[in-house]
């Protein structure tokens, strides 16, 4: 028996008004990507939830209330980031609203002094060099020759290129009007779109065309007839992001890697080390697609940790020496221990 029709309890609650009208402005004129649309906008019905609880409208919020939504949203679990992306899209709403984005806009904007609380910052995870090195150069943990070319072509553009994800499974094998990205070989790169729709060229060294070369070989025993994507399943479709993920996952197990690798720790550990190895956060900016250098900053500090890792081993100076203790009477007497080089002199011991 089949399931019945969600009824009119099952589904959301249509948005008030100016709700959808700014999305749609979100989508069309500021052209935001899909995962970001769908972020906003649940943060939108949140705003409306909360509003309507407090038996107010959109136009007649004021900051007092607003604050008390930030509060109840923190105490229901929601993190520093999580605050600070949907205080953004209730600001940016407002903004819209007032600069006469729809009519009854408020006066002013209720949302413009709040702050969410200051998150903590962590390192991006990134692996070592040789790490990556051993899980580029595993063996494809799928069992299917064609899967196996597939899993290893992946790890290569996402640790040679540090691609995102999405950009990765948006390429396609030629260059065509609805493509996303694709796959250059003449050129040696691929052309992704990033994010805010920004157009980039990514380069690619030989171990990473080799990759592609190889898994081009075999993508015909995958692929279905007219399917454009680059990388497809077993099904002969375009690999989802999920799929990439779990591919990447197996790939690290396969590696013997200690920790679980994911597709954006390849990017990490990409963008680390061309910065350890040329030190040109400019040039580390334009590859990874980073509108703003602040953005790549990040990854300084995650040079100067490796550099404090290497400091602390190997300098004679970086450890806190034990206190010494009363000092064993010498053997030879004071005159032996009131010499310069008595202590030190003994039959290993080269001479000044």
């Amino acid at each position: 028996m089949s399931p019945a029709p969600p009824g009119p309890a099952d589904r959301p609650a249509p948005l008030p008004d100016p709700l959808p009208a700014y999305l749609t402005h979100l989508r069309v004129e500021r052209r935001l990507a899909a995962r970001s649309l769908a972020l906003y906008a649940q943060a939108l019905a949140r705003l409306a939830q909360g509003v309507a609880q407090h038996g107010l409208s959109l136009d007649r919020l004021g900051p007092a209330t607003a604050r008390r939504l930030m509060a109840q949203a923190h105490a229901q679990g929601l993190g520093p980031r999580s605050l600070a992306l949907m205080l953004a899209s209730w600001r940016g709403l407002y903004r819209w609203w007032c600069r006469g984005g729809a009519p009854g806009a408020p006066r002013a904007n209720p949302i413009e002094g709040l702050r969410p609380p200051r998150a903590p910052q962590p390192l991006p995870k990134a692996l070592g060099v040789d790490d990556a090195v051993r899980l580029a150069e595993a063996p494809g943990a799928h069992p299917h020759p064609a899967a196996q070319a597939r899993d290893r072509a992946l790890v290569e553009l996402l640790y040679g290129a540090g691609l995102r994800v999405a950009e990765l499974v948006g390429l396609d094998l030629h260059a065509h009007p609805g493509a996303a990205g694709w796959l250059d070989l003449e050129e040696a790169c691929v052309q992704v779109l990033g994010k805010g729709s920004r157009r980039r060229s990514a380069p690619l060294g030989a171990a990473a065309l080799q990759a592609l070369r190889e898994w081009l070989d075999h993508r015909a025993s995958l692929a279905a007839p007219q399917e454009t994507a680059l990388f497809v399943g077993q099904r002969g479709r375009r690999l989802s992001a999920d799929q990439v993920r779990q591919r990447v996952r197996a790939q690290g197990r396969q590696a013997g890697l200690d920790v679980p690798v994911h597709p954006h720790m390849l990017r990490h550990s990409y963008a680390s080390h061309l910065l350890q190895s040329s030190g040109d956060l400019r040039g580390v900016q334009e590859l990874l697609g980073h509108a703003s250098i602040r953005s790549t900053q990040v990854y300084t500090r995650l040079d100067f940790q490796h550099l404090a890792q290497v400091y602390d081993q190997a300098h004679p100076r970086a450890h806190r020496r034990t206190p010494a203790g009363p000092a064993p009477a010498d053997p030879q007497g004071p005159a032996a221990a009131s010499s310069p080089a008595g202590p030190l002199t003994g039959p290993d011991t080269p001479k000044a």
